[in-house]
């Protein structure tokens, strides 16, 4: 309750303090909710059919940050990089190997992982249409003119769920399930890789920001091997997390008029649900009706996932 109460004057003053201009709105740090949101059923028997739990698998990748000087190094080294607080980084890492999959004792597996891909004969393709044959088709035309990694990919995600998901067309049923998870995940549905567990898709849409950030070479769809090379190798993936967190803050400020840039545990909530821009304009449609209506606006809130990073916030930060 102490908490709750303190979580709440903080977000007060945010709403008041003199340094958030009239159109941006400071969020401050901490948990909207008292306690942590409900854990998703999936999530919760991956843990159990791993015969561990989440405090272990927390515990475990708090070790690898621990132990290890030099992934620190290249987390704070990336995050300066983007201009974003390392802990961003940290809580996505954290996030995700505490609710996904377990981390790897050591990084160097993570490097080992990577160079097997190169082996690998990998395809991103549907029912033996590959994605750069079906990204052809007339219905992704309005894409053509798109500029930028992020929004060609977003409008062509855009598409397939307007004229794709769960639909028959040209004589192919499409499943209802989300692009990636179609087309981008030749080994099971669900997959992530790597110590960011970025998926293919994210990582096609933060191309063109890590190529001129990073200045790393730019990803094709039509090539699935450096695609999953470069989630898993954690020198070519921690950029790609840095980028992902830092479109989520850009977006949420620009799009619905939040700073989210000093609570880890929102970004890290959007990088587990994704599709920030579309969030940030639901968001700023819900208090644009609140604000017609008198009533006081609506906070971005962090998910289960989130909870977690802010509440471990004071641990994580002393590992740096």
């Amino acid at each position: 309750m102490k908490r709750a109460f303190l979580t709440a004057f903080l977000l007060a003053a945010a709403f008041s303090t003199p340094q958030a201009s009239a159109a941006t709105t400071v969020v401050a740090a901490g948990n909207v909710h008292a306690e942590q949101p409900d854990v998703p059923g999936a999530s919760s028997k991956r843990t159990r059919a791993g015969k561990t739990t989440f405090d272990a698998k927390y515990r475990k990748v708090y070790a690898l940050l621990q132990n290890d000087d030099e992934l620190r190094g290249k987390i704070k080294s990336v995050a300066r990089a983007y201009g974003i607080d390392p802990m961003h980084i940290v809580g996505a890492i954290v996030g995700e190997h505490t609710y996904n999959v377990d981390a790897y004792d050591r990084l160097q597996t993570y490097y080992v992982k990577a160079v097997s891909y190169l082996s690998s004969k990998l395809r991103f393709a549907y029912e033996g249409e590959d994605i750069s044959d079906f990204i052809k088709r007339p219905e992704f035309a309005e894409c053509a003119g798109k500029s930028g990694s992020y929004d060609l990919w977003e409008c062509r995600e855009r598409v397939w769920n307007q004229d794709f998901r769960g639909k028959s067309v040209g004589g192919t049923s499409f499943p209802n399930d989300r692009f990636s998870a179609t087309f981008f995940q030749p080994f099971y549905a669900g997959q992530t890789f790597g110590i960011g567990q970025l998926n293919p898709l994210t990582a096609l849409q933060m191309s063109d920001m890590v190529n001129k950030v990073s200045r790393l070479p730019k990803l094709d769809e039509s090539d699935p091997n450096a695609v999953y090379k470069t989630i898993m190798d954690p020198d070519l993936t921690l950029p790609y997390v840095a980028a992902t967190l830092k479109t989520s803050i850009d977006a949420y400020k620009s799009i619905a008029g939040f700073d989210i840039s000093g609570n880890p545990g929102l970004t890290a909530t959007l990088y587990n649900v994704g599709s920030p821009e579309a969030r940030a304009y639901a968001l700023k449609a819900e208090n644009d009706r609140r604000q017609g209506a008198g009533e006081e606006p609506k906070v971005p809130e962090e998910n289960y996932y989130g909870w977690l990073v802010n509440d471990r916030l004071d641990e994580l930060k002393a590992l740096f």
